[in-house]
């Protein structure tokens, strides 16, 4: 990966992430130096699969998507190879998916780890492929994820120090809120040496709630409620976990609907009534909230702390064309 040192100053979740955030940030804490390396372990390529012939890795990548699209994903990989093996950003991304899923593939985390690696790597930062931004940033923090959990019966280790600094790097160069969730629990827990740091985690939730990533709108909200190394905001808390709480349908969403639940029923019908307007207001456009709660933190910023939550643009739509 050809990019320069963008670090901090001072000092739980498995791997799967569900959105690609994209925004080309610039934030006053980071400091440059030297590049730093993101190589991590180096488990061997996937296994060569029988290919058609094809003219061009473009060629094979437009057959691969053709495929996914009428729902042959088994179909789509030997193209989707092909097209990955000739440098195509959307066939490596996508057969990452596919092997971490186990769509179309017998899921493979050593593969997927593979391909989502080959786009980390491979990214300049000062010819950055702008087109594809949302896609690259994901791989960022799925290989962050891979590196902080480690791959059993593999050579990809547990590694927290490489995942704070993918974490760290996708956060704030594009804004992803996946990243910045990952990076907030890693300062809730201390995971890695870090310092734990409940107000640069709150920062960083913050950011991500704002642009309507739950987990963070939940674990946020959480915090703020119970105060939680921050000072109490129990209404403003409730509201997070209401907001999130509205979104969370899917199964795996439950433990949000949960704390949701808890922190409701502990909370005092004055902190119900004044959530219930902080939510009325903000569904009515108002973007108060993320940015109130950074100013309102009555305590000296710390120099690696995100400021003012930012907006990214939408991910990247290459993957569908």
């Amino acid at each position: 990966m050809r990019v320069s040192a963008c670090t901090e100053v001072g000092a739980g979740n498995i791997r799967r992430s569900s959105l690609c955030g994209g925004a080309l940030l610039a934030f006053g804490f980071l400091t440059c130096g030297p590049a730093f390396a993101l190589d991590g372990a180096n488990p061997n390529a996937p296994e060569k699969i029988p290919l058609k012939t094809f003219s061009s890795a473009q060629q094979a990548l437009r057959a691969g998507l053709d495929d996914l699209k009428a729902g042959d994903a088994a179909s789509s990989v030997a193209a989707l190879t092909y097209a990955a093996e000739g440098g195509q950003t959307i066939a490596r991304w996508k057969l990452g998916e596919m092997y971490a899923d186990g769509v179309g593939v017998p899921r493979d985390d050593v593969k997927a780890y593979h391909y989502f690696n080959q786009l980390v790597e491979d990214y300049d930062e000062d010819q950055p492929d702008r087109r594809n931004l949302g896609v690259i940033s994901n791989a960022f923090v799925e290989v962050g994820l891979y590196s902080l959990n480690g791959i059993p019966n593999s050579d990809v280790r547990p590694d927290p120090e490489r995942a704070h600094e993918l974490f760290q790097y996708a956060a704030t160069t594009f804004g992803d809120p996946n990243a910045q969730y990952h990076l907030a629990r890693m300062y809730i827990v201390g995971t890695g040496g870090l310092a734990k740091d409940s107000v640069v985690a709150v920062r960083w939730l913050a950011l991500a709630a704002a642009k309507g990533h739950r987990p963070s709108q939940a674990q946020l909200g959480h915090m703020l409620f119970n105060g939680d190394g921050v000072p109490h905001q129990r209404a403003r808390g409730l509201m997070w976990l209401e907001i999130a709480r509205e979104g969370a349908q899917d199964p795996k969403d439950k433990w949000i609907r949960e704390l949701c639940q808890q922190d409701l029923a502990a909370a005092t019908d004055e902190d119900r009534q004044t959530a219930a307007a902080l939510v009325e207001t903000r569904a009515k456009g108002s973007t108060f909230a993320a940015k109130g709660l950074v100013k309102s933190l009555s305590v000296v910023r710390p120099a690696d702390a995100p400021g003012e939550p930012v907006e990214s643009p939408p991910p990247s739509t290459a993957a569908a064309q």
